[in-house]
């Protein structure tokens, strides 16, 4: 077939799914939707006024008093639902592109499961906190190492993670004090190798879209990472070659960040880009707006420009990111209403 991009090809395979993505995305909030959601007074309240929207009845069975993390959980797990039932029926190269999109949370999941490890806590326990989405053929395998070595020994052999721990992460690396540092490395080497596969391998309108999306992501890590290393052992150097490096303020940019000593330094660092400049700007003149709320809500245009076009992959890491930006809004306004913080609710990040 031919590649994503090419209206022949991608619809022998891939335009059905491509169909249902659409149908969900037309069941995401609109700003109507948090308009009544805003406006609720208790969570019961919540639960009603969702029951109105696409989630429907997902929190039916839920006794009362409910809690936010039971609306966390079931939002999640409609959203786990959802993305599984398209990724069974997926034939190659979207296979393998949705098989990438899941990486980031086997990442958040091992580097868990070795956090639990190293404190020696049940491994076996953990793998039930473990994010739904980073879960893997071979989990239930990890679970019965009780040593950090045979832990990495389990990941080298049985996991889709294992080239890039085999590049980048030594058995010596796994201690308490790195593993902040493991997490970064991998998602380095993960961001790098596919922007290459969508780039390199899928091409077309895909590599322009993810192109961009996962710059943007390669630069909002170097930029986090930077101002997270203040007041760290973590040095210059070592900073440095923890910085993706398929993004925008590459190769001078992430220089400039690898020389920065606080905060105003990196905005220094970043200046000469028109959207990070902004980016900062938004945080700075907007008092309960953070610099990564200014991110998010950045995330959140592309993704929504995904949609603009046909015939490519994007949309389904598109998706993905702007259901869960959905689910962060929807345990926002619950966490306001909880806490009786109403003045507070109104500052999530609109989607549609």
């Amino acid at each position: 077939m031919g590649r994503p991009g090419s209206m022949i090809g991608f619809n022998v395979d891939d335009g059905f799914l491509e169909a249902i993505l659409r149908g969900y995305r037309s069941g995401i909030l609109s700003s109507v939707d948090y308009v009544n959601l805003t406006q609720c007074e208790t969570l019961e309240d919540l639960r009603m006024h969702l029951s109105s929207t696409d989630y429907g009845n997902f929190l039916q069975n839920e006794p009362s008093p409910l809690a936010t993390a039971t609306i966390a959980e079931y939002a999640t797990k409609k959203l786990v639902d959802e993305f599984r039932a398209i990724h069974v029926q997926a034939v190659e190269p979207l296979r393998t592109f949705l098989n990438y999109v899941t990486y980031p949370y086997m990442i958040d999941n091992l580097v868990l499961l070795i956090t639990g490890t190293l404190q020696n806590r049940d491994v076996s326990e953990l793998i039930d906190k473990c994010h739904p989405l980073g879960m893997f053929n071979s989990m239930a395998s990890l679970s019965i190492a009780s040593t950090v070595e045979e832990l990495y020994r389990e990941i080298l052999v049985d996991t889709p993670l294992a080239p890039y721990f085999a590049d980048c992460v030594s058995m010596d690396d796994l201690t308490d004090v790195n593993i902040e540092i493991i997490r970064n490395v991998l998602y380095k080497a993960y961001l790098e190798d596919f922007y290459q596969y969508c780039v390199k391998e899928l091409g077309g309108t895909t590599a322009e879209i993810m192109g961009e999306i996962l710059q943007f992501e390669a630069d909002r890590r170097a930029i986090n990472i930077t101002l997270n290393s203040f007041g760290t052992s973590l040095s210059k150097e070592e900073r440095a070659k923890l910085f993706p490096t398929i993004g925008e303020l590459e190769p001078e940019g992430l220089m400039r960040l690898a020389k920065a000593d606080d905060a105003q330094t990196v905005a220094l660092a970043i200046d000469g880009y028109g959207t990070f400049r902004r980016l900062f700007q938004i945080a700075a003149d907007t008092p309960d707006k953070s610099l990564e709320d200014a991110f998010f809500q950045h995330e959140v245009s592309l993704c929504k420009l995904a949609f603009e076009q046909q015939f490519h992959y994007g949309v389904f890491y598109a998706y993905l990111r702007l259901k869960e930006q959905e689910v962060r809004n929807i345990v926002w306004i619950a966490e306001c209403i909880s806490q009786k913080q109403k003045r507070r609710i109104n500052n999530y990040i609109p989607i549609f």
